[in-house]
Order: structure tokens, then C-alpha cells, then sequence
């Protein structure tokens, strides 16, 4: 049953930051096109994330995908010694997003967890259409398995995490690295996709006005996979893998006002009735995209904490 005023859940801080977005009256995203939209969120990105935490390494390369291209990465860490690492897919809806556009969370998450973070700048839709961006987010994921310790990584130390479209992709991983026997440490997620069709209560109630609406998502979706059909495969909806059993430990960090909200809490349920160790948080009064407003929600700050503190834990393990 939908709530009747959601917008009541929203702290302070963030009901201002809703309100200032309003009264901005940019175009929408799903009203652009998608080279607009991206531009769009590229100039947009770090306006309320946290300043970049000074790194004692910042190196960017690419690794060669399965067909041959060469996909953009960056490295950060805090120190030359050979660390763990956290494989980072970005969010964005499949369509947008960057490596530059997650840097401050990449390097947070670095300075916080004291590892490495490889950040991937996977190929988006619609120029790339599912599974692409599966395949780019698995071929460096197992990549830097076999090749981490060329760059003077621990490569037997390794988690996969993302937010958003990115959590999507990191659950996806985590399964396949099931499948093959890539062995990791964690799977971090902020808010992921885990659904087919976008149809949860929470999609309803958290469907206009909290940051992600029902017609972003639906933007995306046509853009990455218009063949419905294929929304059922669980490279694009986790929540369908037909067995959870043996993947990773999870870290879910959800936003209570986000239409993922319900999905993340399902896919909980999904891994924990595997058998798989999970440690959920639901981040109260806050929407979607709130991990890259640490300037002004308190909320991220403590996410970024929380996330950091599964990130040592899982590799002390």
C-alpha cells in the first residue's frame, strides 16, 4: 500500500535538496537525448559530492574486453603496498556515468577501507546494448584476478561493488565469479536494480519526485534492453538467478525513498535464503543517487563509513 505523503520520510536535508532541484527547472533526463543527458549528469556529477581525497596513486590505463576494446579504468589508492581491491562499477542507468563521475566515492571508499579501488568505465547504451556492459564489468573483474599483481595489487583479496545500474552489474558478477571460481571477498551495493520490470510497491510510491522517477527508469530500460524478453536473464535482474547459493557476502546500502528500495530488500532475502552472509542497511529518509551528496546528507557520510568498514572486515577475512 503506497504511503500517503512520502515525501514526509524525507529528512530536512534532504527535502532542500529536492526542493532546489525543483526550482532549478532543468530539462529532465528522459526528455534528453542520450549524448545530452550524459553531458548533463558529467557537469552535474560532483556538485554535492564530497571533495577528492588526495591519493598516493591515481593511474589510468584500459583492459582489453572480450572483442577487443579497450576499456577505460582508474586506479586509486592510499599507498604503493600491495593492497586489496574493490572492482567499482558507476551508476547511471547503463547510459550515463564515468569513471571522473564516481571518482570521489572511488576515492573515499579507498581512503576509508585503506584498499585499492578500480573504478570501470564500462560501455553504455544505447551505442552498446545489453549484455555489453555485463561483459566489459566481468572480462576486467576477472582480468584483474589474474593480472592484479602485475600492478603490484593483492589480487587474492578482491570485492565487486556499485551503485545503482553499477549494483546491478557488481550482483551479476558476484554470481558469474560463483560460476567460475573467482573467489571474492565481498559484494558492496548501493541501491542496485535487481528486477525485470520495475513493478515493486516502492516503485509506486517513490515513482515522482524523489530524485530517480518511474520515467528515468523506463528511459533506461528501452535504451540498454528494449527486447522485454531479455529483462528476465539475470545479467540484467539478479532478483531471477535461478541459485544464490556460494556467491560472495553482500553489503546492501539502500535508500529508504528510492523507488529500488523494495529490490534491494528482496535480493537480501534471496542471498540470506541461500545461505549467503549479508549485512543490509536502509539509510532513512533519503532518495536515490544520496551516496554522491555527502556535501550536504549526512546520510552518505555514514554510508561511505559503513561501506568502508565491510570492506576491511571482508578483507581481513
Amino acid at each position: 500500500m503506497p504511503h500517503r505523503n512520502p515525501r514526509a520520510k524525507l529528512t530536512p536535508a534532504m527535502h532542500g535538496v529536492l526542493e532546489r532541484m525543483a526550482r532549478a527547472g532543468q530539462v529532465p533526463l528522459h526528455a534528453l537525448t542520450p549524448q545530452q543527458a550524459r553531458a548533463h549528469y558529467e557537469a552535474n556529477a560532483g556538485v554535492l559530492d564530497l571533495p577528492l581525497v588526495p591519493m598516493a596513486r591515481v593511474e589510468s590505463f584500459t583492459v582489453k574486453a572480450r572483442d577487443g576494446f579497450e576499456v577505460p579504468v582508474r586506479l586509486v589508492a592510499p599507498s604503493q603496498e600491495a593492497l586489496p581491491v574493490l572492482v567499482y562499477l558507476h551508476g547511471g542507468g547503463f547510459t550515463l556515468g564515468s569513471t571522473a563521475t564516481h571518482e570521489s566515492l572511488c576515492r573515499q571508499l579507498s581512503h576509508l577501507a585503506q584498499c585499492a579501488v578500480l573504478s570501470v568505465g564500462y560501455r553504455l547504451a544505447p551505442e552498446q546494448r545489453f549484455p555489453t556492459a555485463f561483459e566489459d564489468a566481468w572480462d576486467v573483474l576477472q582480468w584483474l584476478a589474474q593480472h592484479g599483481q602485475t600492478l603490484g595489487l593483492d589480487a587474492t583479496r578482491l570485492a565487486v561493488g556499485g551503485d545503482s545500474a553499477g549494483g546491478t552489474l557488481a550482483a551479476a558478477c558476484a554470481l558469474q565469479a560463483r560460476d567460475v571460481g573467482v573467489p571474492l571477498a565481498l559484494q558492496l551495493l548501493f541501491y542496485p536494480g535487481t528486477t525485470a520490470h520495475a513493478d515493486t510497491p516502492s516503485h509506486k510510491t517513490f515513482g515522482q519526485g524523489f530524485v530517480l522517477e518511474a520515467a528515468h527508469i523506463a528511459y533506461f530500460f528501452d535504451l540498454y534492453i528494449p527486447n522485454h524478453t531479455q529483462r528476465e536473464d539475470w545479467r540484467f535482474a539478479p532478483l531471477l538467478a535461478e541459485d544464490a547459493e556460494g556467491v560472495a557476502p553482500a553489503w546492501l546500502g539502500l535508500a529508504e525513498c528510492d523507488p529500488l528500495v523494495d529490490e534491494g530488500v528482496l535480493y537480501a532475502d534471496k542471498l540470506r535464503a541461500a545461505g549467503v552472509a549479508v549485512d543490509l542497511e536502509i539509510y532513512r529518509g533519503v532518495t536515490h543517487e544520496f551516496i554522491k551528496m555527502g556535501r550536504v546528507i549526512a546520510a552518505a557520510r555514514q554510508a561511505h563509513q559503513d561501506a568502508a568498514r565491510a570492506l576491511r572486515e571482508a578483507f581481513k577475512r
